[in-house]
């Protein structure tokens, strides 16, 4: 059994900066983050994978970077110029290449980010 745990995260005023990382406990192809807020549908933050670079939500694009280490074992998604829209749990994914694109098949726990106005 794969797993994700995520750390970081909390409560930020609009504007401030935060960052949420996940450690996982083998490496994979595919890397990346997503939210939910209440009452709306989940989204894909960021994704990063094994050589094919980075992928980012229109909504964070500037304002997001997600990064990986060299161990590819511990992914970090660096939030920036954070705002109320930004409030929401999120969860850390993992998964292999299928049909040429990232199938995240492995999900952690959450981790929730507060932007307050």
């Amino acid at each position: 059994q794969v797993e994700l745990v995520e750390s970081g995260g909390g409560s930020v005023q609009a504007g401030g900066s935060l960052n949420v990382s996940c450690v996982a406990s083998s490496s994979w192809w595919c890397m990346g983050w997503f939210r939910q807020a209440p009452g709306k549908e989940r989204e894909e933050v960021a994704s990063i994978g094994i050589g094919r670079g980075t992928q980012y939500g229109d909504s964070v694009k500037g304002r997001f970077t997600i990064s990986l280490d060299n161990a590819r074992k511990t992914w970090v998604l660096q939030m920036d110029s954070l705002n109320p829209d930004d409030t929401a749990m999120y969860y850390c994914a993992a998964g292999p290449y299928r049909t040429g694109r990232c199938s995240f098949t492995s999900w952690g726990q959450g981790t929730q980010v507060t932007v307050s106005s």
